[in-house]
C-alpha cells in the first residue's frame, strides 16, 4: 500500500470516536468507547509501523532535533504520513481527556463540542481552549 493510500485511508481510524464525542457525548456507546484509553491504539499501532521500517535515522533526528534534520524527516510522504499518525493518535488521546474531564467538571456538551472540535482541527489551541474553560468553571465552582 502507498503512502497516499495510508494516509487518506487513517483518519479512518479515529473519526468514529470524534464524531461520538463531539455530536453524540451522552449517548451510553460513547461512554463505554472512552471509558479506556483504547480508543489511540490503532492510529498509535500506525504510527509504530511507519516508524519500525526507518527506526534508526528517525531516532536519530528526534535525539538531536534540528530544524533541517526534522524538516527532511517529514518533508517526505512517508515523513507527512508518520507525523499525521502521531496527531491522530495524540489529539484523540488529548480529545478524550478533554471529553472525560469535562463530564467530571459537569461542563455542558454545548461548551465541550465546539472545544473537541478546535482539539481535533488544531490539537494545541483545542486543548488551551479547553484548559482555560476549566479553570474558569473550577474557579466558579469554588467561589459559589
Amino acid at each position: 500500500m502507498n503512502m497516499e493510500t495510508i494516509f487518506s485511508l487513517s483518519s479512518l481510524l479515529v473519526m468514529p470516536f470524534w464524531l461520538l464525542i463531539i455530536f453524540l457525548p451522552h449517548w451510553r456507546i460513547t461512554k463505554r468507547a472512552m471509558a479506556k484509553p483504547w480508543v489511540s491504539i490503532p492510529a498509535a499501532l500506525l504510527y509504530v509501523v511507519l516508524v519500525l521500517p526507518n527506526f534508526g535515522d528517525i531516532f536519530v533526528a528526534v535525539l538531536n532535533p534540528t530544524l533541517t534534520g526534522i524538516a527532511e524527516t517529514l518533508g517526505t510522504p512517508a515523513g507527512a504520513t508518520l507525523g499525521w499518525a502521531h496527531f491522530l493518535a495524540f489529539d484523540l488521546f488529548v480529545g478524550r481527556w478533554v471529553y472525560l474531564d469535562s463530564r467530571k467538571n459537569n461542563i455542558s456538551a454545548w461548551i465541550t463540542s465546539p472545544i473537541l472540535f478546535f482539539v481535533l482541527m488544531l490539537g494545541p489551541i483545542g486543548f488551551l481552549l479547553y484548559l482555560g474553560v476549566q479553570t474558569a468553571v473550577i474557579y466558579y465552582n469554588k467561589s459559589k
